[in-house]
């Protein structure tokens, strides 16, 4: 009976072992299969193996059972005991996939790519296909998280003759991702390949300016490319696309306030819009017929549908009255699809609901983003006292700490009086000045000695009007902090062509509408020239108008292309996935009391 047990616990081991491995190969070594044991199987075996490679490779195979099964922590324990420089390429091969998957599910793609150069990954092409594909997909992925985004998409191509089924599908549709989410001046083909193809469906899309020239531009690019994977199978947004350009708008209802509080500001929407409309017709398009609408007499939103509906209007523009998008967004669905001109408090609204606005929150975004392109991490914040003032610190405090910056000191303007004692708080120069005072009773004599402030203050970020903004630079220089950059919303710029004021905030850089900083744009030149006041301060609002009448039919192509980006007057236009349109603006510099532009932030 014992004999019988020896001989059934030997066989056992046998089968495990043969389950855990290929086949042996030569040089490259055996690779971990997806075992018949538990994971405490595999490690008891493996403490009880004769050889250090096959307990190597038990543990291999353990390690990576545990991350089959969702279990990184433990996965990440056990590979930390397999010897990896011990192991054969092939291994080698296995186990910095399985290290870099692992470094994914942390989120640490730069970790996934550390281990990915590991020297054994030059025989990745003499593995099995299965390997093969499992290393690509880890990689590309690896690659997209840190923002290498062609390299991501050349590593899915690779892969892609290798895959199939519903796996090859997905491969397909996050190539396409990747391709249209990379700028016009990155899709330049260099080869007649399968990327090349690729990189010129992206930009005839791109350049292709209304639904339906896009579609004619794809159908273009398929008979020229018949043989491509994308011309075979169309990536599904171009697929929704193809159906956007089937149903054109028609007939738009603007929805806007033309009395009250908010009839200024409605007055220089509603002409920014028309203006558009006019430059459409002047170029020849046929331009959907607009229907007005006041939004100060409305007395009910159902009513308002009901007469949309009946004048066969098929989208409406508007409301920029808050509490009336809010009313919006918590209705279940819409009876017309709608672009409000304001943003609600909530995160999502009915599917028929997009909203667009001069949102403080998109520029504060936006100085974060660009503080990092300059490779800055640190940063100050000075905002407004009050309710405006705590979005804006929310928005890029949020952004910039999610992105890996710090912020070391933030203080909330309120009292002009109190700016100099609240800045030198900021750079803590009393605490210098007490040092200086503490020397001097030491040595009993007097102490020449100039106040230090902090050095880890990289830059600021500053929101604040332009009269604030024209105290606050001047007092940084006063408190020896005239050297710290200053980075600003678009509110300290006034669009008054004030060069004194300008010359009070020398060296301030601000994010701004493209419509204040290129006064050559025809547009804007058409639309200065009858209402002057478009270019000062209230040219952002006229701006607005202008990117609303834009938005309105290619609302589904920015939902369709979550990637896509619609150039306009007040800012690179994107839209998130709760629908909302969000904007990246240009950079300016006030230098020696003129506005001076300045590179793009890259994307």
């Amino acid at each position: 009976m014992i004999a019988c047990l020896r001989l059934f616990t030997a066989l056992c081991l046998a089968a495990l072992l043969a389950a855990c491995a290929s086949s042996p190969s030569s040089s490259l070594g055996e690779l971990p299969r997806t075992p018949d044991a538990s994971i405490e199987q595999l490690l008891d075996q493996a403490a009880k193996s004769k050889t250090p490679e096959q307990a190597a490779l038990l543990r291999l195979s353990a390690a990576d059972l545990a991350y089959r099964q969702g279990n990184a922590g433990q996965s990440a324990q056990i590979l930390q005991q397999v010897p990896v420089e011990q192991l054969k390429p092939g291994q080698q091969v296995f186990a910095s996939t399985l290290a870099a998957e692992l470094a994914m599910v942390r989120n640490q793609p730069k970790a996934a790519l550390t281990a990915l150069s590991h020297p054994s990954l030059q025989r990745l092409g003499e593995l099995p296909v299965e390997q093969q594909v499992r290393t690509g997909t880890v990689h590309a992925r690896a690659l997209e998280a840190d923002g290498q985004t062609l390299a991501a998409a050349r590593e899915r191509i690779f892969i892609a003759p290798m895959l199939s089924g519903e796996a090859a599908s997905k491969n397909h549709e996050a190539i396409w991702i990747l391709i249209a989410s990379l700028p016009t001046d990155q899709l330049q083909p260099t080869a007649n390949d399968d990327l090349g193809g690729w990189m010129g469906l992206a930009l005839a899309v791109k350049t292709a300016g209304t639904l339906e020239q896009q579609q004619a531009a794809i159908d273009n690019w398929r008979a020229q490319n018949p043989k491509h994977p994308a011309a075979i199978q169309l990536p599904l947004p171009l697929t929704k696309l193809k159906e956007l350009a089937s149903q054109p708008v028609s007939k738009i209802a603007l929805l806007l306030p033309q009395d009250g509080p908010l009839a200024s500001v409605g007055k220089a929407l509603r002409e920014g819009f028309m203006a558009a409309h006019y430059q459409a017709q002047q170029a020849g398009q046929k331009p959907p017929a607009i229907e007005f609408y006041d939004s100060s007499r409305l007395t009910s939103l159902d009513e308002l549908y009901r007469k949309a509906q009946a004048d066969g209007v098929q989208l409406v523009v508007g409301p920029l009255e808050k509490p009336l998008v809010k009313q919006l967004s918590a209705r279940p669905q819409l009876p017309i699809t709608t672009l409000a001109l304001n943003y609600s408090e909530g995160e999502q609204g009915p599917a028929q609901l997009f909203q667009f606005g001069l949102a403080a929150e998109d520029e504060a975004r936006e100085v974060s983003r660009r503080a990092r392109a300059d490779g800055l991490h640190r940063a100050a914040i000075m905002v407004p006292k009050g309710e405006w003032g705590d979005r804006v610190l929310r928005a890029f405090s949020q952004d910039w700490q999610a992105n890996g910056g710090s912020i070391v000191a933030t203080e909330r303007v309120d009292q002009p009086v109190q700016l100099a004692q609240q800045i030198a708080d900021m750079f803590q120069l009393r605490q210098s000045e007490g040092r200086a005072k503490s020397l001097q009773s030491t040595v009993g004599s007097q102490v020449a000695a100039q106040p230090s402030r902090r050095q880890d203050i990289e830059f600021i970020f500053l929101a604040a009007t332009p009269q604030q903004a024209q105290q606050i630079k001047p007092t940084l220089n006063f408190q020896y902090a005239g050297d710290v950059p200053v980075y600003a919303t678009s509110h300290v710029f006034s669009a008054s062509g004030d060069v004194n004021q300008y010359n009070d905030m020398n060296g301030i850089r601000f994010c701004e509408t493209p419509w204040l900083l290129d006064a050559t744009d025809p547009l804007r030149k058409q639309v200065t020239a009858q209402w002057p006041q478009a270019g000062g301060s209230l040219g952002r609002l006229y701006a607005m108008g202008v990117d609303a009448y834009r938005l309105a039919p290619r609302l589904g192509q920015l939902k369709a292309l979550p990637d896509s980006r619609i150039e306009g007057q007040s800012g690179s236009l994107g839209m998130t996935q709760n629908q909302r349109v969000v904007r990246q603006l240009p950079w300016a510099q006030f230098v020696s009391g003129q506005v001076q532009r300045l590179p793009d932030t890259p994307r």
